[in-house]
């Protein structure tokens, strides 16, 4: 146990140095590339010019992880004959490539829906898929789906200094502890590399918190929300079939994906309603967030990330209590801690009512 310890730790330290190392060299060498708001002041919050490469450091790290693995565990089958793997690294390198394309080009939004349903596909075709009909047809359009839903979550969640990087780091820490409730001493390959981008995501958060210095950019986002996709299809939806011995409904898995996912879900769905009843494009970017609201409210940017940290520690504490049920075989309360996300949903939608006058259009 404490050699698998020491991995673990030595992942996430490494991971955490060369993303901070990848991000300053960036900072260095971006005074003219990936530098967001020139001329999209009027969607962005911020409306000073930074470059917005530092989510590239997430695909740098997961590299890097994926190489350190294959040296230390050198005995064991090489992780390209991991099939599963093999599906993580071509949708990552996929998702990834396409978020540069639009920080540097802004691609059209059916592009990168295209790429999002082919990412999700490779998902399918790689046998990473969601279990929750247990019918091929319906789990795999599901998987899609959900691939797709995450990827564009994030990225219009990536719009207040820290939110979204804050965001992933605490739903990628509830996959870790889910993994290793289940799995207490197996799957170093799946830990590994959780752990080696949660290092990056701390890294990139030393330079994005309020006041940041750089963006995540769609590079960051598009990446880290398939990443996040694929854990969370493996330890949050697939739950309930992945407990040894203990077989349990399909539902709970959804529960726990639910709260766990509670920041990105409750502001994607308040976008998406107060957009559609304005009859706006909910694709459309603009200041309406319910990270925008908490500010009209009165909250500095500091603050409004301050809330974020603990919606999302919450979210965490609470999704690891319901694994824990599910663990001791006792799942039907489970359902119950949903009315937490339903909680949080209740009030920031309502000040989001509340100060739509304010919204800057």
């Amino acid at each position: 146990m404490l050699i698998k310890l020491v991995q673990i730790l030595g992942f996430t330290l490494g991971g955490a140095g060369v993303a901070i190392l990848c991000n300053i060299l960036l900072l260095n060498f971006s005074k003219s590339l990936g530098i967001r708001n020139k001329n999209d002041v009027v969607i962005r919050w911020s409306n000073e010019s930074k470059p917005s490469l530092g989510g590239v450091s997430f695909f740098v790290v997961f590299v890097f992880a994926a190489i350190a693995y294959s040296i230390v565990f050198s005995d064991a089958p090489t992780i390209f004959q991991n099939k599963q793997f093999v599906g993580l690294f071509a949708a990552g390198t996929l998702a990834f490539l396409m978020g540069l394309a639009d920080d540097a080009y802004n691609t059209k939004p059916l592009g990168k829906l295209f790429v999002q349903i082919t990412c999700g596909a490779i998902f399918v075709l790689t046998e990473s898929t969601i279990e929750l009909f247990h019918i091929s047809m319906l789990d795999n359009i599901i998987t899609v789906l959900w691939v797709v839903i995450v990827m564009n979550s994030l990225n219009m969640l990536d719009n207040m200094d820290g939110i979204t990087g804050t965001t992933v780091f605490f739903i990628l820490l509830t996959c870790i502890l889910s993994c290793w409730i289940i799995f207490p001493f197996n799957n170093n390959i799946w830990i590994l590399m959780m752990v080696s981008v949660l290092g990056a995501v701390v890294g990139f958060l030393t330079m994005n918190i309020h006041p940041s210095k750089l963006f995540m950019g769609d590079a960051g986002s598009q990446f880290i929300g398939l990443f996040v996709a694929f854990f969370g299809m493996e330890f949050l939806w697939n739950i309930g079939s992945a407990i040894p011995h203990n077989v349990h409904p399909s539902w709970v898995g959804l529960c726990v994906t639910v709260v766990t996912f509670t920041p990105a879900a409750v502001d994607t769905l308040t976008v998406v309603i107060n957009r559609l009843k304005r009859g706006q494009s909910p694709m459309v970017g603009g200041k309406d967030h319910t990270t925008h609201h908490l500010v009209y409210s009165g909250l500095t940017d500091r603050r409004v990330w301050l809330v974020f940290v603990l919606i999302g520690g919450l979210s965490t504490i609470l999704a690891i209590a319901m694994v824990n049920l599910i663990a001791l075989n006792t799942y039907y309360p489970v359902a119950f801690f949903v009315f937490y996300t339903i909680f949080v949903f209740v009030l920031l939608y309502r000040n989001t009512i509340k100060y739509q006058a304010t919204i800057k259009k």
